[in-house]
């Protein structure tokens, strides 16, 4: 199995990527939703997060995702909290999923904060997607992202020559959709297939 993760800054297009990865016959697993399984209600998870960070974080009985991120955005030692509570649950989660699959699969992880994560994964590859700070800002703009939570987050993560610094691979995603296909499929069919199979 060759375990490739795929990396990149908020409005990067990394979920776009993984979609086009997926499409031409990898598995992807997307760490934001493995970090919403870990909190769901019910779980260890989410009596830690509201053991430390109280009831106010909490919206129906469920985590106000958008208060806590506010938090968590805006105070370092908080987000250190959470992700100290998270990362390892995510951690587990992940293994025991690349467990059950075939020996053979191209499986690609979807995880964002790469870079910043204290966790150690066995990764044999790394990519990163790459995109202007302009045009990242205009595309969280038009999903309805306020300009101070998009700075909010933008700081709050690694650059992208950071990204760029631990990455075999570098998708620069400033184009239309037709030539970021190109880009995943290329490395895709003319890089990862010949990895696996030591050629």
């Amino acid at each position: 199995m060759l375990i490739i993760a795929l990396t990149g800054g908020i409005g990067s297009g990394k979920s776009q990527v993984g979609q086009f990865f997926a499409r031409l016959g990898a598995t992807v697993i997307d760490f934001d939703q493995l970090a919403r399984i870990v909190v769901e209600r019910g779980s260890s998870g989410f009596d830690q997060i509201v053991a430390h960070f109280g009831d106010d974080i909490l919206k129906n009985g469920q985590l106000d995702r958008e208060k806590l991120g506010a938090l968590v955005f805006s105070d370092p030692s908080a987000k250190r909290e959470l992700e100290s509570i998270t990362h390892p649950k995510i951690r587990q989660e992940f293994d025991q999923i690349v467990t059950q699959l075939a020996p053979e699969e191209i499986l690609i992880a979807e995880i964002p904060l790469l870079v910043e994560s204290k966790e150690r994964y066995s990764f044999d590859l790394v990519i990163t997607v790459s995109a202007s700070i302009g045009l990242r800002r205009s595309r969280l703009e038009s999903r309805g992202m306020k300009v101070h939570q998009i700075s909010e987050r933008m700081v709050a993560q690694a650059t992208d020559a950071q990204r760029e610094a631990i990455a075999d691979f570098v998708i620069v995603n400033d184009g239309n959709l037709d030539e970021l296909f190109r880009s995943v499929e290329e490395i895709y069919n003319n890089r990862l297939y010949p990895h696996r199979s030591g050629l």
